[in-house]
This record gives structure tokens, C-alpha cells and sequence, in this order.
């Protein structure tokens, strides 16, 4: 488990192909027909169950598990890279 107060470059942070790897799988379901929707009642908790595994116990990584849940739990809503955002964040913030 990921301690709070560990520095910025000790906090967890994915490689951004697997960011971006996990992204396009999001997106894949809609890339099936009639599998849509179905697919996103699956790929949803399993996808905030990676994200936070991925990102660790911080802050970031909870409510980006959550936003991740509800981005893809959502219809219309599967063109959000939201791995790939919280890369990015992680990566570049201090």
C-alpha cells in the first residue's frame, strides 16, 4: 500500500502505454455492435478497480478510481482518456 506522505516521484505512476492501452480498451466496447452498454456494466468496476490499483492510495487515485467508475459506468461517455489524464497528471504535478 502506497503511504500519503511519500514524495511526488515515490507515488505510483503506470507506464503510459499501459495508461494508454487501458484507455482504448474502454473504448473498444463501442466498437462491437450491441455490446455497448453491456460491456461497460462489465468494463466499469473492473476499470476503477485497476485505476486505483494502478495509482496507489492517494488522492489522485481515489477520486480518479471513482471518476474512472462513473466515466465508464455512463453512456456517451467512453472518449474520455481517463487513464492517460491521470498520467499526465501524476507525472507532471509536484
Amino acid at each position: 500500500m502506497q503511504n500519503q506522505n511519500l514524495p511526488a516521484e515515490q507515488v505510483k505512476t503506470p507506464s503510459l502505454w499501459v495508461a494508454v492501452v487501458l484507455d482504448i480498451l474502454g473504448m473498444v466496447t463501442f466498437t462491437i455492435p450491441g455490446v455497448g452498454e453491456f460491456g461497460d456494466v462489465v468494463w466499469a468496476p473492473l476499470s476503477a478497480y485497476l485505476f486505483s490499483r494502478l495509482y496507489g492510495t492517494d488522492k489522485l487515485a481515489k477520486w480518479g478510481a471513482i471518476f474512472n467508475f462513473a466515466e465508464e459506468i455512463l453512456p456517451f461517455t467512453d472518449f474520455c482518456p481517463t487513464f492517460t489524464i491521470a498520467w499526465f497528471m501524476r507525472k507532471f504535478s509536484k
